[in-house]
C-alpha cells in the first residue's frame, strides 16, 4: 500500500545489472523507498535483475516495471516470485489484460500499477481501471516524449483530484519538480536519471527527498529538458560529440578542421548557408549583411583551396554577432582570426585569396562536409569538428545531447573509482555474436 506521505521511487534504466545495483546501494543509502527495475533494465537482463534486488533490499518495495499489455496474469505471476511489490501494466491494454492481472497479483499478494503512457484520456481510463482493482496509476511522460520538451505537470494536479486511487508520477523529475510533483498530489514520485545519471547518487537523493518532504524544489541546471526559445543554451552545454551521439552517430562533417586559439571556443547557431566556387568570396562576403545575431555562416566552396575568408571577413561577421564560419574550402589569415577569437572551420588553408566573380547563391541547400545544409539547420562546432542537426529537430537533439553528457558524466566517475570504460560497459559480454 502507499503511503499517507509521497514516497520516492528511484528507477533503474540501465543495461546492465552491476551498475544498477550499485546506483540502488547509494540511492538507499539516501533515503529511497521504492526501487524499481526499469523496463530497460528487464529486458537486458531478465527477472534475474528484480530477484537481486529483492535479495540486496528486503526492506524496500520491489517495483518490476514489466509494462504488461498481454498475458496479465502470467506476466504478474512470473515477477511476483522473482520478487516483487509492484508490477506495471499498460494502461492501453484491453480491460480483460488488466482484470487478469490484477487476479494474478491477488493470488501473491503483489499490487499491479497502470502506467498511462500513450493514453489520452487519463481521468476516465483511471477511473475505469479502479474499477478493474489496479492499485495505483502512473501519470507518466516517456523519455521520447520529454526530448520534445514534455513534461508531467500540466496534467498531474487535474488527475489526482479526480482520481479515485492513487498516482504516480514520472517524466523528467528532478530535485526543483520533485516538491512540485508532491505538492500537485502525486503519492509516489518515480525519480531516474536525476539519481542514477549523478556522480553522488546518494546526496542527489536526498536532495531529492528534502524537495518531497518541504514540497519546495531546489533549483537545478542539472536533469532538466529545454524548451524551443532554450536550445542555443542546451547545445552550448554539450559537445559536438555529445551531439552526433544523440543522433546515432550521424551529423558529422568530415575534413573540417577547427582554427581556435582558445579550446573551449564554439560556434552555435542556425545556419545561413552560401554556395560559391573556389576562390570566389562574393557571396560569403554578402552573406554577412543577411546574417542575423547568433547565427553560423555555411559556405560550400566545392572543396577549393584557394581562400575566400579571411581577417577582415572574420571582423565583419564578428561585429555583426555572427557565431562562426564553416567553409568548406580554404580560409586565409589564420593567426589573425585566431587572435580575434572568432570560431572558424574549414578544410584547407591558404595565403593566397581568389576574386570576388559573384557566383553561386544564398540562403539554398548546400553540401559542407559530406553532410546536407538547409538553411535554420543547426550547427554545433567545436574543437572536435562540426555537427549538423536538422532544425525540425532542434530542440529534440539538444536535450538528447544533454542526456548523452549526463550519463557520460555518471560514467567518468564510476572509472574515477577504479573501474575502466570497458569493465563498466561490459564491452566482451555484449560483443556481437558471428
Amino acid at each position: 500500500m502507499v503511503s499517507e506521505k509521497p514516497v520516492l521511487q528511484v528507477a533503474l534504466d540501465f543495461e546492465n545489472l552491476s551498475r544498477a545495483l550499485q546506483a540502488a546501494r547509494e540511492a538507499v543509502a539516501g533515503g529511497a523507498q521504492w526501487v524499481e527495475a526499469g523496463t530497460p533494465l528487464i529486458k537486458s537482463e531478465g527477472l534475474e535483475a528484480v530477484r537481486e534486488l529483492k535479495r540486496n533490499f528486503k526492506d524496500r518495495r520491489i517495483i518490476a516495471d514489466m509494462k504488461v499489455m498481454d498475458t496479465g496474469a502470467f506476466e504478474v505471476e512470473i515477477a511476483a516470485k522473482a520478487g516483487a511489490d509492484v508490477v506495471t501494466v499498460l494502461g492501453a491494454s484491453d480491460d480483460g489484460t488488466i482484470a487478469d492481472a490484477v487476479r494474478g497479483g491477488e493470488k501473491y499478494g503483489v499490487e499491479v500499477m497502470v502506467d498511462l503512457l500513450g493514453v489520452t484520456d487519463k481521468v476516465a481510463r483511471t477511473e475505469a481501471v479502479a474499477r478493474l482493482g489496479v492499485a495505483m496509476v502512473c501519470l507518466h511522460v516517456g523519455i521520447d516524449q520529454q526530448m520534445q520538451g514534455r513534461d508531467p505537470f500540466d496534467e498531474l494536479r487535474g488527475l489526482t483530484a479526480k482520481s479515485p486511487i492513487p498516482v504516480a508520477v514520472a517524466g523528467g523529475i528532478n530535485s526543483d519538480s520533485a516538491g512540485k510533483a508532491a505538492s500537485a498530489g502525486a503519492r509516489v514520485i518515480i525519480v531516474g536519471g536525476a539519481i542514477t545519471k549523478s556522480a553522488q547518487i546518494t546526496e542527489a537523493t536526498r536532495d531529492i527527498l528534502r524537495a518531497i518532504e518541504t514540497g519546495v524544489g531546489q533549483a537545478s541546471e542539472l536533469y532538466r529538458r529545454y524548451g524551443e526559445s532554450e536550445i542555443r543554451e542546451a547545445f552550448l552545454k554539450v559537445s559536438s560529440p555529445n551531439v552526433t551521439d544523440a543522433m546515432q552517430r550521424k551529423g558529422a562533417m568530415h575534413g573540417i578542421l577547427p582554427h581556435l586559439k582558445d579550446p573551449h571556443l564554439k560556434a552555435v547557431g542556425p545556419a545561413i548557408t552560401v554556395s560559391t566556387m573556389d576562390g570566389d568570396w562574393a557571396k560569403p562576403v554578402e552573406s554577412i549583411d543577411r546574417a542575423e545575431k547568433g547565427s553560423v555562416i555555411v559556405i560550400d566552396a566545392k572543396g577549393g583551396t584557394t581562400g575566400l575568408w579571411g581577417e577582415l571577413a572574420s571582423w565583419s561577421a564578428h561585429v555583426k554577432g555572427v557565431a562562426g564560419v564553416v567553409i568548406d574550402g580554404a580560409a586565409r589569415d589564420i593567426d589573425s582570426i585566431m587572435d580575434l577569437e572568432f570560431p572558424l572551420f574549414s578544410r584547407h588553408i591558404a595565403p593566397d585569396a581568389g576574386e570576388p566573380k559573384g557566383h553561386g547563391e544564398i540562403g539554398v541547400e548546400i553540401l559542407c562536409g559530406g553532410q546536407r545544409v538547409r538553411p535554420g539547420d543547426w550547427i554545433i562546432a567545436d574543437m572536435s569538428g562540426v555537427v549538423v542537426v536538422p532544425r525540425e529537430r532542434a530542440q529534440e537533439v539538444a536535450n538528447r545531447s544533454l542526456d548523452v553528457l549526463e550519463h557520460e558524466n555518471r560514467v567518468r566517475e564510476e572509472i574515477k573509482r577504479g573501474s575502466t570504460l570497458s569493465k563498466v560497459q561490459q564491452l566482451e559480454r555484449w560483443e556481437r555474436v558471428g
